[in-house]
């Protein structure tokens, strides 16, 4: 009796299937010969065998059913590329690129510029939050545009009769104490020298009124370089010469920038940081959209951010779109990012007005009970693919704000068409996160907040305007105040999620997260719903005590 065995054989061609004839069920009789028939002349071809399995996204989302990261899961793909070889850059906003698609979010319990640099050094971005004066946010976003350098086009300069008192007040402002010392006090002005910290680090206090005449280093001991002298090599002269400060003169002896030794090693640290033009650190800043918060908005431009936030929890407002046009008639080059929306509608007005990027989130977070008490929102992974489908139309990145508890969830987040993650309780509880640590039951701990919570409302209006809650009497909470474990530093907490998205998109079968959109779009990305039993299944269960590690 002659039977068949039909078989897909992954060492040819898709489009190729093997047919085995045998006889007597021997399927190792010699006496079988395959045979190969081409399929492209069949309906019934390799393509659509393979799509039984699972189904694409607009399939899984177009049930009218809302769902989140763990409704579903990605079915995996081919592996022929390491996790190392994933290019995970993307798209923050229109012009802005980063190389780890990682951005923190802007709360009081989150983003100041220690975290703002940290995440910037690691590929990604931090939002300063608003929940405090202009002038506090834009000092913030000074030092985090300070911290790490190229050229240094407007150093701290001081004249030869400043004290010695003033360069560690300097220090204690700016973090630093390598200062050029011209005749005007100005960039521009001729270089008579510098003082660094081995001038004055063991002078006594009695000694703090000298003038800095007497203690700087002279000009003609100094290594200095040419105004059209490229970066890597005033990097090789301060390799060579040992010095911690290379100042860039033109010819005729003035002094136009500065480069730090410090900065060159910070650029080997951190291969990924993200940089502007000027090879500063990227930073972005919330503001509300509040008619004072105009004033902030200029002294944010004046500290150089890259990218505004208008923060809002629900962005679809006459509030909002004023203020995205007021930003773009007046800084035009200014990237803003708008939101939040988690409807299609929303994200054309936003879209519309001339949102650069779109926060997408409502009520999704840990810490946020917009979804209970106001009884509007929409479930996360609903809300992303939705708008991602309609903005990706017209070249609008997406940022998913809200509900990533663990790597799992951003992987997921990219796959349904986001460009980058933002994080709180996430980030929460790092060492960078504003804030002291305080132990309970044994445990360190750090506060963590909604900004919907009163305790975040009452202690500044920043927070109140992003619920429209400003100038109301009676506050209506849309947000808790908690803690959160100890997590260490950002520096090794983010590498650990960038090797956490690599990992997936391997399996995946994603090379780049433009490769995982693209996957996304022509069906070849396949999901499937999740039980609430598989849910259980997928996490760690049927043990007595458990140890969970990350990292």
């Amino acid at each position: 009796m002659r039977k068949h065995l039909l078989w897909m054989d992954f060492s040819k061609p898709r489009n190729r299937i093997r047919l085995y004839e045998y006889e007597n069920d021997d399927t190792s009789n010699s006496s079988a010969y395959p045979h190969h028939f081409d399929m492209n002349n069949r309906t019934n071809n390799i393509d659509e065998l393979m799509a039984k399995d699972g189904m694409s996204a607009e399939e899984l989302f177009g049930r009218g059913e809302g769902m989140t990261y763990n409704d579903f899961l990605i079915l995996p793909g081919y592996i022929d590329f390491t996790a190392e070889d994933v290019d995970l850059s993307s798209n923050l906003t229109r012009n802005i690129r980063l190389k780890a698609p990682l951005v923190s979010s802007p709360m009081d319990t989150v983003t100041e510029s220690a975290m703002a640099i940290a995440m910037a050094q690691c590929g990604g971005i931090g939002i300063l939050h608003h929940n405090c004066t202009p002038q506090y946010q834009a000092n913030e976003a000074k030092k985090v545009k300070k911290y790490e350098q190229g050229f240094i086009l407007d150093p701290v300069v001081m004249k030869p009769d400043h004290l010695v008192r003033d360069v560690f007040d300097a220090k204690s402002r700016h973090g630093f104490s390598g200062i050029p010392i011209t005749d005007t006090g100005n960039i521009g002005g001729k270089l008579l020298g510098i003082v660094t910290a081995r001038d004055i680090d063991f002078l006594k206090p009695d000694k703090f009124e000298t003038p800095l005449s007497e203690v700087m280093t002279k000009r003609e001991e100094l290594v200095t370089g040419s105004s059209n002298i490229t970066l890597k090599e005033a990097n090789s002269i301060l390799q060579n010469a040992k010095k911690g400060k290379l100042p860039i003169v033109n010819e005729k002896d003035e002094l136009v920038s500065l480069i730090s030794r410090t900065d060159l090693k910070k650029h080997r640290e951190f291969p990924l940081a993200s940089k502007d033009e000027q090879k500063q650190l990227l930073c972005g800043a919330a503001i509300s959209t509040r008619e004072e918060d105009k004033e902030r908005l200029h002294l944010l431009q004046q500290a150089e951010v890259d990218v505004i936030v208008l923060d809002s929890s629900q962005g679809n407002s006459i509030y909002q779109i004023n203020m995205l046009k007021y930003i773009k008639s007046n800084f035009p080059e200014l990237q803003v990012i708008a939101g939040n929306v988690v409807t299609v509608s929303q994200a054309e007005n936003l879209i519309n007005a001339g949102a650069d990027a779109l926060r997408v989130g409502m009520g999704s977070g840990s810490i946020c009970i917009t979804q209970e008490v106001m009884a509007v929102g929409r479930p996360q992974g609903t809300a992303i693919y939705k708008t991602a489908e309609y903005a990706g139309r017209f070249g609008v990145p997406i940022i998913a704000d809200g509900g990533i508890s663990s790597v799992g969830h951003v992987t997921k987040a990219l796959a349904l068409g986001a460009s980058t993650v933002m994080m709180g309780s996430l980030l929460a509880g790092t060492t960078e996160c504003p804030g002291e640590y305080f132990f309970s039951d044994g445990v360190r701990l750090k506060k963590y907040r909604g900004m919907g919570s009163l305790d975040a409302m009452e202690s500044n209006k920043g927070s109140a305007s992003r619920y429209f809650s400003d100038g109301e009497k009676l506050k209506v909470a849309q947000g808790v105040s908690g803690s959160i474990v100890d997590k260490g530093s950002i520096l090794k907490f983010a590498p650990y999620l960038i090797a956490g998205i690599q990992h997936g998109c391997q399996d995946i079968g994603a090379k780049s997260i433009t490769q995982l959109v693209k996957m996304n779009r022509t069906g070849a990305l396949r999901f499937e719903k999740r039980s609430p039993a598989a849910q259980l299944e997928g996490n760690v269960h049927s043990l007595h005590s458990y140890e969970k590690r990350l990292f």
